[in-house]
C-alpha cells in the first residue's frame, strides 16, 4: 500500500574499505528509482481488489516521482547508476541515448561487466550500471519505457553535461523488440563475477554452489482463479490469506491454528483452488531448488525475503528435471528477486542458512495482495544465537500471544 502510495526511497549499500571492488571509484553515484504510476489513490486502487477485480493499466511511468529529472556530470567521468524498478506491476526497460552501459553490480552481487545499450529490469529488481559522459557536451535523454504491453508508456530524464549548452533533442533512442526471447537471452548474460569480492574478503565464486547435493526440489506454479466469486492468485492451488496472528510469534509460542505447514504441496496439483496461511516446512542448511513454473500469458517476479538465491536457469514451457542439465551451475547470478517468463520457467537455488519465518511472494503489488505468497519455516531444533536471537523481552503481543510471556 506504501507503494501504490508513493512511500518508498533508496537504501545504498557501500562496500567495506577493507574490500576491494571489481572497478576504479566512480566520479559521483545516481539513484533512479523507476515504475509505472497510477494517478488514481491506494485505497481506491484496494478497493479494486477487494471487490474482485483486477487492476487496470496504469497511467504512466515515473523516474525518481516525476515525469522530469536532470542528473548533471562533467564530461569525461564515469558515474554510477543505480537503477531500481519500484513499480506495482510493470516491467520496464532503462536506456541512455548516445551511451552504453557497463553493468558492475546486480542486487549486492558483482557481475560480469559488459556493456548493453538498453536494460530489461523487472519488478522489484535493481541493477548498478557505470556510464562514461564521453560523447559530445550536450544534453541526452534517460528513458524508462513499458515492456510486453500493447500500449508503451514512457518516462524520460536528462543527463546534462555541465559544459553542454544543447537542450536534449531527436528521437528517443529505441527501446529493444517485443520478444521475450530477447529479454531471456539477455538475462543469461548476466554472470557472477568469480574473482571479485562481495560482502565478504573471500571470492564470491569460492562458494561453489554447483557441486552441492540438494536436499529439497519445490515447484510452484501461479495461477489466477475465482474464490467465492472474487479474483484470486494462488501458488500449486493455494491463494495466501494473513492471519490475526504474526506467524512468527504464532510458531515461537507453537499456536496451534494459525497456519498450515501442509497446504502448498511440493508439485503443483490440479485441484480446485483454496485459501490458506501457507507454510512450507525446511530446515536449517537446506540447500534447496526451486523452480517457477509459470503457465500465465503474463511477466512473474518473485522476491524471496532473509536471502539471494542463485537463478541457475531459464526456459520455455513445462519444466522437467531433465532440464537440469541446462542449469549454469558455475558462475549463476546471486539477487533476491527474479522474473518468470510467459508460459516458462525459472529456477533457483538456495542455501537455508538463515533461521526465520520468510515470505516468498510475487513483487507484483496485485498478485501479492490476491494471495500469491507464502512463507518458508527455516528451522532447528537447536537453540542457538549463532542461528536466531531470543524474542525480546518487550515485544509487542497480538492475535492469539496476547497474555503469552517470551
Amino acid at each position: 500500500m506504501h507503494r501504490a502510495a508513493g512511500g518508498f526511497g533508496a537504501l545504498n549499500i557501500y562496500h567495506r574499505s577493507v574490500i576491494p571492488i571489481p572497478y576504479a571509484n566512480p566520479d559521483g553515484d545516481f539513484t533512479l528509482l523507476i515504475g509505472d504510476w497510477y494517478k488514481t489513490s491506494h485505497k481506491t486502487l484496494q478497493q479494486t481488489l477487494d471487490s474482485g477485480k483486477s487492476l487496470p493499466f496504469p497511467d504512466g511511468v515515473l523516474i525518481n516521482g516525476q515525469t522530469q529529472t536532470t542528473f548533471s556530470g562533467e564530461q569525461g567521468k564515469t558515474y554510477m547508476f543505480r537503477i531500481s524498478n519500484v513499480g506495482l506491476s510493470t516491467s520496464l526497460n532503462f536506456r541512455i541515448q548516445g551511451h552504453t552501459m557497463k553493468l558492475v553490480e546486480v542486487e549486492g552481487s558483482h557481475v560480469i561487466q559488459n556493456l548493453y545499450d538498453s536494460l530489461d529490469v523487472h519488478v522489484g529488481q535493481s541493477v548498478t550500471v557505470l556510464v562514461t559522459l564521453n560523447q559530445p557536451p550536450k544534453d541526452y535523454y534517460i528513458v524508462a519505457s513499458t515492456r510486453f504491453t500493447k500500449t508503451v508508456l514512457t518516462a524520460t530524464a536528462v543527463l546534462h553535461y555541465t559544459n553542454s549548452q544543447t537542450p536534449v533533442s531527436g528521437p528517443l533512442p529505441a527501446a529493444p523488440a517485443y520478444q521475450y526471447h530477447w529479454s531471456m537471452q539477455q538475462a543469461r548474460t548476466y554472470r557472477w563475477n568469480l574473482t571479485s569480492n562481495a560482502a565478504r574478503p573471500n571470492p564470491q565464486g569460492s562458494f561453489h554452489y554447483g557441486k552441492i547435493t540438494t536436499t529439497k526440489t519445490i515447484v510452484l506454479a501461479n495461477s489466477g482463479s475465482l474464490i467465492n466469486g472474487k479474483l484470486r492468485y494462488t501458488v500449486n492451488g493455494v491463494s495466501f490469506v494473513n492471519p490475526d496472528t504474526p506467524l512468527k510469534l504464532a510458531d515461537y509460542f507453537n499456536i496451534p491454528g494459525v497456519f498450515s505447514m501442509s497446504s502448498i504441496q511440493d508439485l503443483p496439483s490440479g485441484g480446485a483452488a483454496t485459501v490458506a496461511t501457507s507454510v512450507v516446512p525446511t530446515s536449517l542448511h537446506d540447500f534447496i531448488e526451486v523452480v517457477f513454473q509459470n503457465n500465465e500469458n503474463t511477466m512473474q517476479s518473485w522476491h524471496l525475503d532473509g536471502y539471494d538465491f542463485w537463478v541457475v536457469g531459464f526456459g520455455s514451457g513445462q519444466w522437467a528435471p531433465k532440464k537440469r542439465r541446462t542449469y549454469n551451475l558455475i558462475d549463476a547470478l546471486t539477487r533476491h528477486t527474479t522474473q518468470v517468463y510467459p508460459n516458462s520457467w525459472t529456477a533457483i537455488l538456495v542455501s537455508l542458512d538463515n533461521q526465520g519465518m520468510w515470505n516468498m511472494r510475487s513483487a507484483m503489488w496485485e498478485r501479492q495482495y490476491l494471495g500469491q505468497q507464502f512463507y518458508l519455516r527455516v528451522w532447528t531444533p537447536v537453540r542457538s544465537f549463532a542461528n536466531e536471537y531470543d524474542i525480546p523481552s518487550n515485544v509487542l503481543l497480538c492475535g492469539k500471544a496476547v497474555g503469552r510471556h517470551p
